[in-house]
């Protein structure tokens, strides 16, 4: 699991906004697109992110 500290500093590499955990992935609260958690670690590349 994502630890809350490491979501505070993290921000959706597309347009910036804070992010937040939903279904086991990382989502932009402005944008939507969705970032995979793969083995514990968040792939946090614009060309991995569903829209």
């Amino acid at each position: 699991m994502i630890d809350k500290e490491l979501l505070d500093i993290l921000a959706c590499p597309a347009c910036k906004a804070d992010v937040e955990l939903k279904e086991n992935k990382i989502v932009c609260t402005k944008c939507g697109k969705k970032y995979p958690i793969r083995d514990g670690i968040p792939i946090m590349l614009i060309d991995e992110a569903e829209s």
